[in-house]
This record gives structure tokens, C-alpha cells and sequence, in this order.
């Protein structure tokens, strides 16, 4: 949520994002969630690829 918040303040390419999004129509409530979606895809897309090269619970039959 604060990261979204943040970004529709202060990142020009998030801004501009917005300013698109409201100009097709959408509200922003709806521009809110899908840069919550955003963020959320790429919070993961960091925390796999951290965790890639890490070793896992070995399996144990």
C-alpha cells in the first residue's frame, strides 16, 4: 500500500501510468489495485530470484 502510495507521488513512469489509466476512464481506486498487482509481481520476481541459488528443505520420504 505504501509503496504504491509513494510511487503515484513520485515516479515519473508511475505518473504517468495514472494520468493514462484516468484518461481511458478508469478510477483511482481501480488504478490503485492494479499497481498493487504491479508491485506485488515484482516484489516476488525479486524474492525468487534472490532465493534461486539458496539450498531447500531436503524432501524427505
Amino acid at each position: 500500500h505504501t509503496i504504491v502510495l509513494v510511487r503515484m507521488r513520485h515516479d515519473p513512469r508511475t505518473r504517468d501510468y495514472v494520468a493514462r489509466r484516468t484518461q481511458e476512464g478508469l478510477k483511482t481506486k481501480d488504478i490503485f489495485r492494479c499497481l498493487k498487482r504491479f508491485v506485488a509481481r515484482e516484489v516476488y520476481h525479486h524474492l525468487t530470484s534472490a532465493f534461486s541459488g539458496a539450498p531447500g528443505p531436503s524432501p524427505t520420504a
